[in-house]
């Protein structure tokens, strides 16, 4: 099982006589401007910053799927992709503090079928305050200023809906009364708004405004500095989230949806909110502090709060210690369970009382936490264990060991019904039952590389890095050990980020499940199975389809399919004739293919879904090169 930690593979690879070569791209593609930057999407699209603006590519068609270069050239900042979806927000001019002052121009591009859905230059927009996709409603919400009108509706805050499926307007209404007499007042819109079934919530620099779809005013408050909104899912109760002037705390008020505070008063915690979850008991709220310097600085490390549904009032006496940055959030039928960057996992009730008779201490960055026939298994840089979820007692008599690394990959041996975790140039076996540990194989990678992969293939267990593939039997015998050399230290470097579609999977299935006007919290904070962490593919299938849409169907069918390149490995190495990209089979550990980059410092993504090798072979040219082959 790829290991759960998100980190970018790097992979290289050696020449074999009987390899199949390959210098000829399948696809060659002159965008006529300089490239300054290449993004493989989740959705298998090429998008590449140039001079002139954006290109996207599909391998599968001889023509770029789509050219943006209406607003020029680009800077990585003016060019946002939503998670879990096929848009991409372009942004130039100042943000809504300045608006009125620089005009700002904002578009949004379907990437998977190419087309720009909105452009505030088209559409007559002048001033553009905020911007956002809210999913998985699939509609995008504009504020601003639109050049259209009498000279009073040209000066008076507009609110728009599109529909991102048909890519229309869906509605459109003026925040004040155009022209409206009396002392000009400031209805700029100041953070997200929120989209309910039958109204939308809109925080402006007046407070809060809900307005219905056809733009009748329902009720305002004078709760202003709002960033973002969240409702339960009845959408009975509204949860606003205000950062202060400094940053160091947020604010949270609670509303009804008739617009009646449901707290007296709005409540503190210090930093800024990372994670939280509504529950009938109230609302449980992770926040992150980052401490300054000098002996009054806070101390940096992350607070949780639970709040009364009823009062806003802290439920908890006495707050959980944490002693860093919660890592894990995970709400379950008795309590909360979190783990900490730093090291250590505890459990709480909903009314403050410590579940574990004592906090688990662990070694730090908790790699994986998840439920399992025996319990909760951990697994951090340093140790292993699996613990009751009750009492927090370790049911393997003592924690499996090892020398702090960066990369531990594990995985679950059904046949053997015992867990297997490379670490420490080992790997150990862990019996299910007994809890009993044995070292089943040690790992001589070369370039003292640690296995970030581990995987059960037909009885056999499969490991491998950036430069090494290894391949044992069920007993730990050496079936083959293949190393390729890395091409050299500035070759090396530079290839950061080669192959990247597979291991972003995860990042994007978790933070895009609960939709972005969600804010990305809710479903993704339950404890998931160990053995069902290999479902990835899947779980992006089914969200993707669950959207009715048609680039959300074409990324949907994507990942129902099995992975082009799931049998190989992808190594970047020197061959005789340069530095080259191998395919390495899995079974039998032969070279495949190998393609010739005829570059000391190559430049490539590798899209392992769709089984295609993007390469940066001038300074204005992709090539495109089929892996399936």
């Amino acid at each position: 099982m790829r290991h759960l930690k998100l980190m970018v593979l790097l992979l290289a690879g050696s020449l074999m006589l009987n390899a199949q070569k390959a210098e000829t791209p399948d696809s060659n593609y002159d965008l006529g401007a300089k490239i300054n930057e290449m993004t493989l999407t989740i959705g298998g699209v090429l998008v590449v910053a140039t001079n002139n603006g954006l290109v996207g590519i599909k391998p599968t068609e001889n023509q770029p799927v789509f050219t943006f270069n209406n607003f020029g050239k680009l800077k990585p900042e003016e060019t946002q992709f939503i998670p879990g979806s096929p848009y991409i927000v372009v942004s130039q001019g100042a943000d809504s503090k300045f608006a009125g002052l620089v005009k700002t121009k904002r578009a949004v591009i379907d990437y998977m079928q190419g087309t720009v859905i909105f452009n505030s230059e088209t559409d007559n927009w002048n001033q553009i305050y905020t911007c956002n996709v809210i999913l998985p409603e699939n509609k995008l919400i504009v504020s601003g200023i639109q050049k259209e009108g009498d000279k009073f509706e040209k000066m008076t805050p507009k609110v728009a809906v599109y529909d991102l499926s048909t890519r229309k307007l869906d509605y459109s209404f003026f925040l004040d009364k155009p022209g409206r007499v009396g002392v000009a007042k400031d209805f700029s819109v100041t953070g997200v708004p929120l989209l309910l079934n039958d109204f939308l919530i809109i925080p402006t620099a007046q407070g809060l405004i809900a307005k219905s779809h056809t733009g009748k005013d329902l009720w305002s408050t004078k709760i202003k500095g709002i960033n973002w909104m969240v409702s339960n899912k009845t959408e009975s109760e509204i949860y606003g989230f205000e950062t202060t002037t400094n940053g160091k705390n947020t604010r949270i008020h609670k509303i009804g949806k008739n617009g009646a505070e449901l707290w007296q008063d709005d409540r503190k915690v210090k930093g800024n909110v990372s994670n939280f979850e509504i529950l009938p008991q109230g609302l449980a709220v992770v926040s992150d502090v980052t401490g300054g310097s000098g002996a009054l600085a806070a101390k940096s490390e992350s607070k949780i709060t639970m709040f009364s549904a009823s009062t806003g009032e802290d439920l908890w006496e006495k707050a959980p210690k944490t002693k860093g940055f919660v890592q894990h959030f995970y709400v379950q039928d008795d309590g909360i369970l979190f783990g900490i960057q730093q090291g250590g996992i505890n459990k709480i009730s909903f009314d403050g009382k410590t579940l574990f008779r004592k906090p688990l201490k662990t070694g730090e960055n908790i790699m994986v936490m998840a439920e399992s026939p025996q319990g909760l298994l951990y697994i951090t840089g340093e140790d292993a264990n699996i613990v009751n979820l009750k009492t927090g007692e370790a049911v393997w008599k003592k924690p499996l060991k090892y020398k702090n690394s960066v990369a531990v990959a594990s995985t679950f041996d059904s046949a053997k019904n015992r867990y297997l975790i490379a670490a420490d140039k080992t790997v150990f076996a862990i019996d299910a039952k007994s809890g009993e540990v044995t070292e089943l194989a040690d790992l001589d990678f070369d370039e003292k590389e640690a296995a970030n992969t581990i995987q059960i293939r037909g009885g056999n267990v499969f490991l491998s890095a950036s430069q090494n593939m290894m391949l044992l039997d069920s007993n730990g015998k050496k079936v083959y050990h293949e190393y390729h050399k890395s091409p050299g230290k500035s070759g090396f470097m530079k290839i950061v980020g080669g192959v990247v579609a597979a291991a972003s999977l995860v990042a994007t299935v978790s933070t895009a499940a609960a939709g972005a006007n969600k804010t990305g919290y809710g479903s993704s904070n339950n404890l998931r199975n160990y053995n069902d962490y290999g479902k990835e593919a899947k779980r992006a299938s089914d969200m993707f389809a669950s959207i009715a849409d048609a680039s959300f169907k074409m990324m949907s069918e994507r990942f129902k399919a099995t992975s082009a390149t799931k049998d190989a490995q992808f190594i970047l190495t020197k061959l005789d004739s340069g530095v080259g990209l191998v395919k390495v089979n899995k079974d039998t550990g032969k070279v495949d293919k190998e393609i010739l980059l005829k570059d000391k410092k190559p430049e490539y993504k590798v899209d392992e879904f769709g089984g295609y090798l993007y390469y940066k072979a001038n300074d204005k040219s992709i090539y495109a090169y089929s892996l399936k082959k």
